[in-house]
């Protein structure tokens, strides 16, 4: 079964070559991550506790939010960033045996997003 939550974090950065000029500006986004996961209904009845998920995002999350992308990715595209999260989350699951990471979708502003999986 799969379970899902949603995540909120905002960040500054400036991109390299941008087909848009104004994208080569730093400028800052509220960006949106949406985690699913899957796996067995468990005994207790969950797939995951909801606040352990919580929890190992906002561990996550908080190497990102309100910072500046660039000092931490040579070019901080939302595919990279996604990419970024991705692997963390995944690294993070490692003690949940039962579960695993079916997507990260990230949000960058309203109307455009990546996804990995």
């Amino acid at each position: 079964m799969k379970l899902g939550r949603v995540f909120h974090f905002d960040a500054a950065h400036h991109l390299m070559d941008a087909r848009q000029k104004q994208c080569e500006e730093l400028h800052g986004h509220t960006y949106r991550v949406e985690v699913v996961v899957d796996g067995p209904v468990q005994d207790n009845g969950m797939v995951m506790d909801f606040a352990d998920l919580k929890k190992l995002a906002k561990e996550v999350l908080a190497e990102l939010d309100h910072k500046d992308l660039n000092k931490k990715f040579d070019n901080p595209t939302a595919e990279h960033i996604c990419r970024w999260i991705y692997n963390q989350l995944q690294s993070g699951l490692e003690p949940f045996d039962t579960v695993s990471l079916v997507s990260v979708r990230l949000w960058e502003g309203e109307g455009k997003w990546v996804e990995a999986a």
